[in-house]
């Protein structure tokens, strides 16, 4: 499922409802923002796995994240991901594209997975574009206004 250009040494795993702030995975105000994030999410939308947040990993570092926005709804789960700033350019966010892809079609094989960019071609919409998402139309988002709405079956 993942190209082999998107085969580095980054590992996921999955971000805890209970993670230690202290630890020093999370030392980066990137981090800590992520924390504060999901410490909201997680109590409003649920912490059900594998519906739930990943960190993109490389040597004990976390790159950035990504996440289902929430459990599939009438066989349909959108997907997120954000690259740390410094860390942006270096496949990140499409080695993690592809983590979640295949989560959830390891899940539920015939899910209809889909993704929310901003309204204008940009690097989020080549990666959805290499992994065959399709454009469908534009929607309203909560949190970046006019987005494009885009699908993978």
């Amino acid at each position: 499922m993942i190209p082999e250009s998107d085969k580095h040494l980054y590992s996921v795993r999955p971000l805890r409802y209970d993670e230690d702030r202290n630890n020093e995975l999370f030392a980066t105000p990137e981090c800590q923002m992520l924390l504060d994030m999901y410490e909201k999410y997680y109590p409003e939308n649920g912490f059900n796995p594998p519906w739930i947040a990943y960190l993109i990993l490389q040597n004990n570092q976390v790159l950035g994240t990504g996440s289902f926005t929430g459990s599939p709804i009438n066989n349909e789960v959108e997907i997120a991901y954000w690259t740390f700033t410094q860390f942006e350019g270096k496949g990140v966010a499409s080695f993690i594209c592809g983590e979640l892809i295949r989560i959830a079609k390891t899940e539920i094989p015939q899910i209809k997975i889909v993704a929310k960019t901003s309204p204008e071609e940009n690097a989020s919409t080549s990666i959805l574009k290499k992994y065959h998402f399709t454009f469908q139309k534009v929607v309203q988002d909560h949190e970046i206004g006019d987005a494009w709405l885009w699908t993978k079956m």
